[in-house]
């Protein structure tokens, strides 16, 4: 390799950032970091920007941007500050940048993310939300740029490992069933339903294997995380929702399978660190080290399965409902489960009205098709304000 591969990460001060640049120190032959953007955490990203000198660092606004470009300044280093979605769109395209870690969290990150494939780019996806919201477009994009997709969810990326080379001949063409998508079934999957209306945002975010952002967290205990997994699998791999079973794995040791047609069964397992697929995306299709601990079978001992229960977790059946309605349903689906996450967090809503708002903005908004970016958003901008006049509309 005649220069280190030049990297953007997205999102760098969240958990997929923070593991991505940790391989990515591990390895200074190989990578090298281009560009970082940061949301709220804008003292953690000064230090990221210390210790890995990018030549560009991206926050929202241009009040945070004179200050972090002022302390840059003053610890002697040259990298440049730009601000906003025009900087994240900058940093994703550039011609220097070889690949981009998508890991922005919700539809903010779907712009930016779709300007690094229209470049070209190594696409290493953590930002499912970019299938979620505009999985045609973005597909087709894809194909047009010749840009490299790889997925980074660890189920995705189990699948993608399990997955036949040429699996984008069609699942059927390359002797593929179904595929098996796990889910933890995070903090709430044994707990008594009644008491599942009074769950506080902090149990809901304590996760028994993976360390993750808040959002991300409610997501798990909910199960929409895996709705929305599920529509993201569809569009990576070219599947019919009905071909995407969820199967319940507690010890989140599997991290997804695929069953072929002469009955064989192929599963990634790995110990629940997410350096393991961020390695291998970056990586691919070679194998580095990713500083991730070799599996214990014997410390593991057993590995249990069980069905789904959507008496539980409504938000899967709406997910699979949005996937197989298409069109703008997963847009409308995932913005209304920002919203209805976010009030949550905030105390706003109880836990259990997640759900009940994300079904209310499925039942009142026509799904439409999507023939541009432009209609994305606006069915993510209705979506979003009928979740809004439903917190309103119940004084939250």
């Amino acid at each position: 390799m005649s220069r280190p591969q030049q990297i953007t990460v997205l999102g760098a001060t969240g958990s997929i950032g923070l593991s991505t640049l940790d391989v990515i120190a591990r390895h200074p032959e190989r990578y090298q970091v281009f560009a970082l953007s940061g949301f709220t955490r804008l003292s953690e990203l000064l230090a990221l920007c210390v210790r890995h000198v990018p030549q560009f660092a991206v926050v929202p606004e241009a009040i945070a941007a004179r200050g972090l470009q002022d302390d840059l300044r003053a610890a002697g280093l040259p990298t440049r500050v730009l601000v906003g979605e025009e900087g994240l769109c900058q940093v994703a395209s550039a011609p220097e940048v070889d690949a981009v870690m998508a890991a922005i969290v919700g539809a903010a990150g779907l712009r930016p993310t779709l300007a690094a494939v229209e470049a070209g780019k190594k696409i290493l996806l953590a930002n499912k939300e970019a299938l979620v919201m505009s999985g045609a477009l973005f597909m087709q994009a894809v194909r047009k740029s010749g840009s490299v997709l790889l997925p980074i969810d660890s189920e995705h990326n189990a699948i993608f490992q399990c997955m036949p080379q040429d699996f984008a001949r069609g699942l059927s063409s390359v002797g593929v069933r179904r595929i098996l998508l796990t889910a933890s079934g995070g903090p709430f999957r044994q707990t008594p339903m009644a008491e599942l209306a009074h769950v506080s945002p902090d149990q809901a975010c304590a996760h028994p294997n993976w360390s993750m952002g808040r959002k991300i967290s409610v997501d798990s205990a909910s199960m929409m995380n895996k709705g929305l997994e599920l529509i993201e699998a569809c569009w990576l791999f070219d599947a019919k929702p009905a071909q995407v079973e969820v199967v319940i794995h507690p010890q989140s040791v599997i991290h997804s399978l695929v069953d072929y047609v002469d009955g064989s069964v192929l599963a990634q397992l790995g110990n629940p660190d997410m350096r393991t697929p961020i390695a291998n995306a970056l990586a691919w299709p070679e194998r580095i080290d990713s500083g991730v601990a070799p599996l214990d079978l014997f410390a593991v001992a057993r590995l249990d399965f069980e069905a789904p229960d959507e008496q539980r977790f409504p938000c899967l059946r709406l997910a699979r409902q949005a996937a197989e309605a298409g069109d703008s349903a997963p847009a409308m689906l995932n913005a209304a489960n920002e919203v209805a996450v976010a009030a949550f967090l905030d105390g706003r809503v109880r836990y259990l009205e997640i759900a009940s708002i994300i079904e209310e903005v499925l039942s009142l908004e026509p799904v439409v098709a999507l023939d541009d970016l432009d209609a994305v958003f606006t069915a993510d901008a209705k979506a979003r304000i009928l979740a809004e006049q439903w917190l309103s509309r119940h004084g939250r």
